[in-house]
């Protein structure tokens, strides 16, 4: 029977209907004690140190319990691979291709090729069973049960691979990241901070991470270099070690994945731009270029635009004049022909990033992700989950079509905390990552930079606690509500949509802080003020 495309609509306004908690009496003024802190250059330190000390008094008050909890041996069964494709084939509704990635990727495994999963049933056990095990020091706890339900069959809350392997896995020490970016306070253009770079990334690689950084920081093609040298070879050879480096680093049979980004204001950018177009030339990357609203603004006007080095310096070494427009057109011509570069409207990111409001406490955003859809500072890293949008479609394809933006705004603040969880489970995996490193047999000047890296990394991660939740199955949604994809109506649709999801993110984190106090652990699971999907990210 074909769908009857008359357009659907919200009954009433997207937010209407969300209960909003009864309005806290808080402290006069609460937030100039906080902006008065952060004014002292200190506080980043002073915040890792208290952090340290409650984590400590913590582990004290709940040794004997986390002991007998991590002594308790989980019994493992193997199953054959032939079996475990069967079972994920038939959990799939026999999808051969969709059994077999599961099996390949995602069950657990140990590093002789045992698998101890049979279906992802088993996989979300795991997983929920984990957070539920966090959710037991905070407040309110979810039970693995609700956990559960909510990420059985993939259905609405599904996390994303590093998670979704990582996640009690005891048989690999890795990460629970799936971003991370690096790069250096201050000048690093010399050999010494490319190979720092190039180590960072292989060392994150091999922990399951996706890796990003900037080469803005390099002196341009013929810059002077006080060495045998005399002169620079410029961007574009960095590059190709930084994608070799890549090409080396196996991840479960796959390789590593990197993101290299470069300012339009630097003077070899258009190097960048080319650097691809050499078939077999810089395979192991993606690369992308960050624009300026002045350099679009030189292209809409046909005027030129001005590079230099280095790219923020009122007094830079070296300037050079280029045609704005010719370089633009390259752009489009080399993503037509090769699907690179990327581009990011920087000043456009950095005016909508909320951690550049820190930018002078270390959260300055420096690069994205391998896939670009987060932007991060130094050392910073990220966990995500997608919430699938079809299953918010009651009656999908009919004339009743309804988007439940009830149970989606619920489930949105429950994979807020659960997203808080995880950064939790990643404390664990980056102690376990530090414990490892510190016991290998290697001197401790190899081990330097590794273990800088991750302490780095640890700091960062305590201190800005990244949540990333992300949608799946956008396309599904509009086509079962009736909706045309990339119409004007279907994206205006789906513009609310993205509204409504960071409305409830940003309420579930700053409406549930309340649930850090003790009197929190009396309140009723349907209270408002602190309802057991409600809490904070930044609890600590």
């Amino acid at each position: 029977m074909k769908p009857n495309h008359t357009t659907m609509e919200f009954d009433g306004d997207l937010f209407s209907s969300l209960e909003e908690p009864e309005a806290a009496q808080p402290e006069a003024r609460p937030y100039d004690k906080i902006i008065e802190s952060r004014k002292n250059t200190s506080f980043a330190a002073e915040q890792i140190e208290r952090q340290d000390e409650v984590q400590v008094v913590e582990k004290e008050q709940k040794k004997e319990a986390a002991v007998a909890e991590k002594e308790t041996k989980t019994e493992y069964h193997i199953y054959p691979l032939d079996e475990v494709k069967a079972a994920a084939k038939e959990y799939f509704h026999g999808d051969a291709l969709a059994g077999d990635v599961w099996a390949n990727k995602y069950a657990l495994k140990d590093s002789d090729g045992n698998i101890y999963e049979l279906t992802p049933d088993d996989m979300h056990h795991r997983i929920a069973r984990e957070i539920a095990r966090i959710e037991r020091n905070y407040p309110n706890p979810m039970t693995e049960e609700e956990i559960f339900n909510v990420l059985k069959d993939f259905r609405y809350i599904v996390p994303q691979g590093s998670p979704m392997t990582g996640i009690g896995n005891n048989f690999q020490i890795s990460s629970l990241s799936n971003c991370f970016v690096i790069g250096n306070n201050g000048d690093s253009d010399s050999y010494g901070g490319i190979m720092k770079t190039d180590q960072e990334q292989v060392q994150l690689m091999k922990r399951r991470g996706g890796v990003g950084h900037d080469l803005s920081h390099l002196r341009p093609t013929g810059s002077p270099v006080k060495n045998c040298a005399l002169t620079s070879t410029g961007v574009v050879p960095f590059m190709e070690r930084f994608s070799n480096s890549t090409k080396e680093v196996a991840q479960d049979g796959r390789r590593g994945a990197l993101m290299m980004t470069i300012s339009i204001k630097h003077p070899d950018s258009e190097a960048f731009i080319d650097a691809k177009m050499t078939e077999g030339r810089i395979t192991n990357a993606n690369v992308s270029v960050r624009l300026t609203d002045e350099f679009m603004q030189c292209v809409k006007e046909n005027k030129p635009f001005v590079q230099q080095y280095p790219i923020d310096s009122p007094n830079p070494k070296y300037t050079k004049e280029v045609d704005a427009r010719a370089l633009w057109n390259k752009i489009i011509h080399n993503a037509w022909k090769s699907a690179e570069p990327g581009v990011m409207f920087w000043d456009t990111i950095i005016r909508e990033s909320i951690p550049d409001c820190y930018a002078d406490l270390g959260f300055k955003t420096l690069s994205t992700n391998p896939c670009g859809e987060i932007p991060l500072c130094a050392y910073d890293s990220c966990r995500l989950i997608a919430i699938n949008l079809y299953s918010y479609v009651d009656h999908p394809f009919t004339a009743e079509a309804r988007f439940n933006h009830q149970l989606f705004s619920k489930h949105v603040a429950i994979a807020q905390r659960m997203m808080d969880d995880i950064i939790d489970l990643e404390i664990e995996k980056v102690d376990a990552i530090l414990a490892k490193i510190k016991a290998d047999p290697e001197d401790e000047e190899i081990k330097r930079t590794e273990m800088n890296l991750w302490k780095n990394i640890r700091e960062k991660c305590l201190l800005g606690r990244r949540t990333g939740i992300g949608i799946t199955a956008e396309g599904d949604m509009l086509a079962a509500l009736g909706k045309r994809y990339a119409t004007d109506e279907a994206i205006a649709y789906s513009t609310e949509i993205q509204k409504l999801l960071a409305y409830n993110a940003y309420r579930s984190s700053v409406t549930s802080s309340r649930c850090t106090t003790p009197n929190a652990r009396k309140t009723t699971p349907s209270s408002s003020a602190c309802a057991p999907w409600m809490r904070t990210s930044t609890r600590r």
